[in-house]
């Protein structure tokens, strides 16, 4: 009878885990029972969704759900023509943001390796990161969300931009090939194009960017680029050390220490701002740093350059950050 009883329970949570049900917020079952004054009766039980620890068969795990159907992330500045439709908005920092998923799919499909970071290079903010692949590999979508924009963008070549349940957007450019549309609703790790050289690009490449409300957050504030594909935390607050890339080399490494409290995040988003000199006609990098009390060498390391690289008028040089 025991046996019996535990093969009934058994072949229900089958049911149960089989059933689909993404736009519920509870779960409805019917069972079978059999009374001996009314023989089979079914009866129904409603289970709520909910986001706390339960215990499934003594192991305790934390079940996060998420309404996707509820949130419009097409409502505020949904623009599929323009690759920053919020160019002409201020954002107020520190931000917050927060994920549902502690991984996240990566985006080529073969070993990641990083040939430019996030950061000042050659007098320019370099504002995304570029990993290597050949031309015809595939990129796919790095969380859930929906197409932007999908089309040329000048200097991006074949751009496509996804925005996240979270508001998060991330940029796929340089693309040999675009296979999907505005509006296409993607899911983690679907495919969505073919790398490639197109736009200003010098080799074939992905450059990837994240961006919240038009501004860019350094990818490996919110990643780990390794192979772990992990997200750095579900809760993070991000400073504007973490949105400029005059903060940073595209040559090395930053080191990450992510911020999860907005009491840390407010007292760090007092940083100094850096200094900046606008290279006047007749400027060399002697002359730079000898007025600013800085060595060529730093200077040149500050900026992502060689002490032979060519200045342009109008370039800005880092003198502190």
């Amino acid at each position: 009878m025991k046996s019996i009883f535990f093969s009934l329970i058994f072949c229900v949570s089958l049911q149960v885990l089989a059933q689909d049900v993404p736009n519920s917020k509870s779960l409805k079952i019917e069972l079978q029972t059999i009374r001996s004054n009314k023989g089979v009766v079914i009866e129904a039980i409603e289970i709520p969704f909910i986001k706390k620890e339960v215990d499934l068969l003594g192991i305790k795990t934390k079940i996060k759900t998420i309404d996707k159907n509820s949130i419009d992330i097409k409502a505020d500045y949904w623009d599929t023509t323009l690759h920053n439709p919020y160019v002409d908005t201020n954002q107020e920092f520190p931000l917050e943001l927060k994920f549902t998923d502690t991984t996240y799919a990566s985006p080529v499909p073969h070993t990641k390796v990083v040939t430019s970071r996030y950061g000042w290079r050659r007098g320019r903010p370099h504002n995304g990161i570029d990993i290597d692949l050949v031309t015809g590999d595939s990129v796919v979508s790095v969380l859930d969300g929906i197409v932007r924009f999908a089309r040329y963008a000048n200097g991006f070549g074949n751009t496509i931009v996804v925005r996240h349940y979270n508001g998060l957007e991330s940029t796929y450019a340089h693309l040999s090939y675009i296979a999907v549309k505005a509006n296409d609703t993607i899911a983690k790790g679907e495919y969505i194009g073919k790398g490639g050289n197109t736009g200003n690009s010098r080799g074939s490449h992905l450059h990837l960017e994240l961006s919240y409300k038009g501004e860019s957050i350094h990818p490996e504030y919110l990643f780990d680029f390794s192979s772990k594909n992990t997200i750095r935390s579900q809760n993070v607050w991000v400073t504007q050390k973490w949105t400029h890339a005059r903060f940073h080399n595209s040559k090395r490494i930053s080191k990450v220490k992510v911020i999860r409290s907005a009491d840390e995040a407010a007292l760090l988003n007092l940083t100094k701002r850096p200094k900046f000199h606008v290279v006047q006609k007749g400027d060399t990098l002697y002359g730079i740093s000898r007025r600013n009390n800085l060595s060529v060498a730093k200077l040149c390391k500050t900026n992502g350059i060689t002490q032979s690289s060519p200045l342009k008028i109008g370039q800005k040089l880092v003198l502190e950050l």
